[in-house]
């Protein structure tokens, strides 16, 4: 897999329409080839710290009953809106994320950017 530590996020897009998110980013170590991180049937995401020059640090890959478990009072309260979608209770949400093998993905960063996305995979690429 190629490497995206130490890359600079130079822009993100989020297609809602086709569940998809892209980060384009400049590989690290003085290289200037663009990289694309791409998470695929994405069913929610959160970022914070979006700045000018956001380094990656890692992205992270853990089991879907982490995100239920870092996002419990995210979850109560959007659970009427209907976000991430219809739910009765987080452990019935749950229980969809798994058995639709959902991962949650957690983006790291040296500075600025970071969060997070709730997609089935992702995919690194030139």
């Amino acid at each position: 897999m190629i490497s995206i530590h130490d890359n600079e996020i130079i822009s993100y897009e989020v297609d809602f329409q086709k569940s998809k998110i892209t980060l384009n980013t400049l590989g690290g170590s003085g290289d200037s080839d663009t990289t694309y991180i791409e998470f695929i049937d994405v069913l929610a995401h959160m970022f914070e710290t979006q700045l000018q020059g956001s380094i990656i640090l890692d992205i992270s890959t853990f089991d879907i009953d982490r995100f239920s478990k870092h996002n419990k009072e995210l979850l109560e309260k959007q659970k009427n809106y209907g976000w991430p979608m219809h739910y009765e209770t987080i452990e019935d949400l749950l229980e969809y994320l798994q058995n639709e093998n959902y991962n949650y993905y957690v983006i790291s960063a040296s500075y600025g950017f970071n969060g997070w996305i709730v997609a089935k995979e992702y995919d690194i690429y030139n």
